[in-house]
């Protein structure tokens, strides 16, 4: 089953508009806010399958095994695809999803597609952090940011690319860790004192330890199969005083997933990012000395609670030569994070122009030289 927030005033589907924060209506221009769309309007357009199109959803492609939140589809012999099939709630055309995607579009109308029971129970966020960012602030960024690449290839910046930019709510876990370091280390401190014609260096040796509790709050760890860590991570900062209880509205227009991972299974991730940060603090604490030489340290590391939200991310994924490149926009603040392909046959031109102008001063130098 999916469901679609339909406009009151004509029907159309409505979007969450990152400007006013509200759904809008494309086609009326009509706005409400989350809150004024469920208080008028209670639930939005539920679509129950027909008999009929399950029955030509069994018959597609192979057999289908029939679950509680939608079809699940094997495709012939060999490799099974883990995808469901839904319809969609405007035009009743088919939506092929796989087992993680909780808010998706419509191939053939283009209708935003959420599908609730995919963020029932534990799979529902605690809180979404709505888009900021919107679509056409997104790619005039990407526009910008190709225009520093004197290599860029030219089907980098064509209008076919720049229509793939997509709106991605990616599950984020936002975890506290509380961290406790012991700290031994060996510190010296030279002074130089000089007596007539003679310098005496003297070095002071310290013993010093240090035993500090810390605590980090809300580290944020993308926990979708599909996104790329190092990519997520440079995303960073979010400001989570924007957060807001979870509503599917938000979602409204936008791609997003369900979590892949739990906080547990990232343990090891979380607690590698907190102890860098643990070891960091305690090392500064320790100042004024010219040598410092850590003997022994110690760190426990506790989680002591963990959030599941939805953070917004604008994302390109474009393949030149056999090789992958990505961008990203944070959703809220505009940070963006990519690597420019390069082409080959532009840097070939730009070296032989530029070989070509340094022979033609060459042999202008020296045609002036013979004349003189």
């Amino acid at each position: 089953m999916v469901i679609t927030y339909k406009c009151p005033s004509c029907g159309a589907p409505m979007v969450f508009n990152p400007e006013s924060q509200k759904l809008f209506c494309e086609h009326c221009q009509t706005e409400l806010s989350v809150k004024e769309y469920e208080a008028r309007y209670g639930k939005p357009l539920m679509r129950e399958e027909t008999e009929e199109e399950k029955a030509a959803a069994r018959t597609e492609g192979g057999p289908v095994e029939t679950e509680e939140e939608g079809e699940h589809v094997s495709y012939g012999k060999g490799p099974t695809m883990d995808v469901k099939s839904y319809h969609c709630s405007s035009c009743g055309a088919e939506v092929m999803t796989d087992d993680t995607t909780a808010a998706s579009v419509c191939s053939f109308c283009g209708s935003p597609t959420l599908i609730e029971e995919r963020m029932k129970g534990a799979r529902r966020p605690e809180r979404v952090l709505p888009f900021r960012v919107t679509k056409e602030q997104a790619v005039e960024k990407f526009k910008a940011w190709t225009k520093r690449g004197l290599f860029t290839p030219r089907e980098f910046r064509s209008q076919s690319t720049i229509d793939k930019i997509t709106g991605i709510y990616v599950p984020f876990w936002l975890v506290d860790y509380h961290a406790n370091v012991w700290l031994h280390a060996h510190c010296t401190r030279t002074r130089t004192h000089r007596s007539g014609d003679t310098e005496y260096i003297y070095t002071d040796h310290y013993d010093v330890r240090r035993n500090i509790d810390a605590g980090y709050e809300k580290i944020p760890m993308d926990a979708s199969e599909k996104m790329d860590d190092e990519t997520m991570d440079l995303l960073e900062p979010f400001n989570y005083q924007d957060l807001k209880p979870f509503d599917m509205p938000y979602l409204s227009g936008y791609l997003a997933d369900i979590y892949s991972y739990t906080d547990q299974d990232m343990e090891g991730r979380g607690k590698h990012r907190v102890r860098e940060y643990a070891l960091a603090a305690a090392r500064r604490t320790i100042s004024g000395y010219t040598g410092v030489n850590v003997v022994e340290q110690r760190l426990r590391i506790d989680e002591t609670d963990a959030e599941y939200v939805m953070l917004p991310v604008w994302m390109l994924n474009y393949r030149y030569q056999g090789k992958d490149y990505q961008f990203a926009i944070n959703g809220q603040t505009g940070k963006l994070v990519g690597t420019l392909p390069l082409s080959k046959g532009r840097m070939f031109g730009w070296w032989a122009g530029l070989t070509a102008g340094f022979f033609a001063v060459s042999t202008l130098v020296s045609l002036v030289g013979g004349l003189l």
